[in-house]
Formats: C-alpha cells, structure tokens, sequence
C-alpha cells in the first residue's frame, strides 16, 4: 500500500503514475532490477543533513552521494549523511529506508540530481519495500517541485 501522504498527493493532484509491486528489496540497485528499471533512472532518497537540517537527495540508484559536492552545490553549507534515528520519526507513514522522494510532505528540502531530469520517466519507493511509483518525470516534478543539483557537472 502506497503511503498514505504519497497516495493523496498522487491523487489529488491528478497525476498519472503506475504502481509496481515487487518482492522485498533494501537497496535502491535490488528494487530496480526487481522492476526491471536500469539504475540511471531510478531514483532513490537519500536523507542528508544540510547546516544541520534535514533534507532529501534525490538520485539515480546508480550513483553515491559525494558530501563535497552536495557541499558545493548547497552553497558551501556543511552536509553530512543522517542516519536513520535522526529522521526515522519524520515519516511515520512510511518503511524505513522507504521514503518517497517528496519533502514538502514531511516538512523539508528536497533536491534533485540534475541526473534525472532528462529522464521521460522516474521510478521510485512508494513508502515501502514492496512497491514502486514510476511516473512521468515532468509530473513529479510539478508536484515535488525540487531544487536542481548540477552534481555531475560539478569538479
């Protein structure tokens, strides 16, 4: 079952997306292949903490987050990954390791790889680790409405 905030957000604001369902998975790399989405495209939410706030990164599965660059592309802010007791209880409607990446539904930041944005399409958690939302790139983010990150153009 999607998470409830994402199913609502999906619903009302008219989106079009397919929910795939799929054997349980923990890494980004085993949901795509179990939906059979190459790595590029599929999106995972990695939780950072930017100057001490929390945030989400979203990008492609087939990429790590590079903290100096995250640094750089936030104005030179210290960043740090969070760990998982530091945001955990920000998505009570969601698996840990699981969340959608749309921040403004739980009250924080979310920036994109630029990575992502060429794609037609983005795949993505639903909220849990048996489901995923894949949907027009476009659609997210009009409903996401993310900050881009030039992380790949970045020295």
């Amino acid at each position: 079952m999607l998470s409830p905030k994402l199913h609502n957000l999906l619903d009302t604001g008219q989106a079009p997306y397919t929910t795939l369902t799929h054997p349980r998975t923990v890494t980004a790399h085993e949901t795509a292949s179990a939906v059979r989405v190459e790595a590029n495209h599929f999106a995972k939410t990695v939780m950072i903490k930017a100057d001490g706030r929390l945030a989400m990164v979203v990008m492609p599965a087939a990429y790590r987050a590079d903290l100096y660059r995250l640094s750089l592309a936030l104005g030179g802010v210290p960043v740090e990954l969070a760990e998982e007791p530091e945001f955990r209880d920000a998505f009570p409607d969601c698996e840990p390791g699981a969340m959608p990446p749309f921040g403004h539904l739980y009250g924080m930041p979310v920036y994109i790889d630029s990575r992502l944005a060429h794609q037609d399409e983005i795949a993505f958690n639903a909220g849990n680790h048996t489901e995923v939302v894949r949907m027009p790139y476009a659609e997210f983010e009009r409903l996401a409405a993310p900050e881009m990150l030039w992380l790949a153009h970045m020295m």
